[in-house]
């Protein structure tokens, strides 16, 4: 239990010569819920593809529990959950229909769980793919990466089209009738910062290509401040220079020697306009 559940090593992935991901080096722990936080092309759709086998990085290399992402075996592959950010289904299907042929293929799909999580998430389950609204294929995506009980979800902008009372009940689901001793691992990229913020333990911010930041998400409440500071001087425990350049604007990590320990904290939502803006 002492490797990471999910880690990126290096990873580096070019699309027409640009770099979409840029020597990106990332671990997620055990039982870990982690915010994958970033603009619209920052990479990480790139990035949680690459975690899962769907793509290849030019260098560099992801793990998932202990394979390589691009050999993983069939037993770690019973125990992941992978939702895309576009609803990836067969439009003349219905979600019972869905429900009927995606089980046969997972030992533990349990029916009476998903349609517990179709009627948790108010899904219709007599219509065609085609026919369901964008929020409704999200539910429907949703359902089907856990109806087997993955003990790893993957999910890209999973509630982006969600109304705010269908996405409370999707992130209480994430963490129902789960044993204490098989944790789930979640890594979630979304734009819903206050969604994000009232379940994830770890945070990590991504910006063209690139790691800015990652963190245990109380640890970077705790220590994180911004600080303002004389225009010519870098603090002690600088982490990034604040967009408000000509206001002398830092985020501190006040756990460094010699930082200041006055400033304001941020919440999550300040953070990403410190660090993207």
């Amino acid at each position: 239990m002492n490797e990471p559940i999910i880690c990126a090593h290096q990873v580096r992935h070019f699309y027409k010569s640009k770099a979409i991901l840029d020597l990106v080096n990332l671990q997620v722990p055990h039982g870990a819920v982690l915010g994958l936080v970033g603009r619209n092309g920052a990479g990480k759709s790139t990035l949680l593809r690459s975690f899962v086998g769907l793509t290849v990085p030019d260098s560099g290399y992801c793990k998932l529990g202990g394979c390589l992402s691009t050999e993983l075996s069939d037993e770690v592959r019973e125990r992941l959950g992978y939702v895309a950010q576009t609803p990836d289904l067969f439009d003349w299907l219905t979600g019972d229909e869905h429900f009927e042929r995606i089980g046969r293929l997972y030992a533990h799909w349990e029916q009476d769980r998903a349609n517990a999580l179709a009627v948790q998430l108010d899904l219709p389950l007599f219509t065609k793919a085609k026919d369901l609204s964008l929020g409704d294929q999200q539910k429907l995506s949703v359902v089907l990466a856990m109806g087997h009980d993955p003990d790893v979800l993957i999910l890209d902008e999973p509630v982006a089209s969600l109304d705010p009372l269908t996405r409370r009940a999707f992130m209480r689901a994430l963490f129902e009738n789960r044993d204490g001793d098989r944790p789930r691992t979640v890594v979630i990229s979304s734009h819903l910062l206050n969604d994000l913020e009232r379940v994830v333990t770890h945070v990590a911010f991504i910006r063209e290509g690139r790691i800015q930041l990652a963190d245990e998400w109380d640890a970077l409440t705790e220590h994180l401040r911004l600080v303002q500071v004389p225009n010519t001087e870098t603090p002690c425990g600088a982490v990034f220079k604040s967009r408000r350049h000509d206001q002398g604007l830092w985020l501190v990590d006040t756990r460094q020697a010699g930082a200041p320990l006055a400033g304001r904290a941020l919440n999550l939502d300040d953070l990403f306009l410190e660090l993207n803006a």
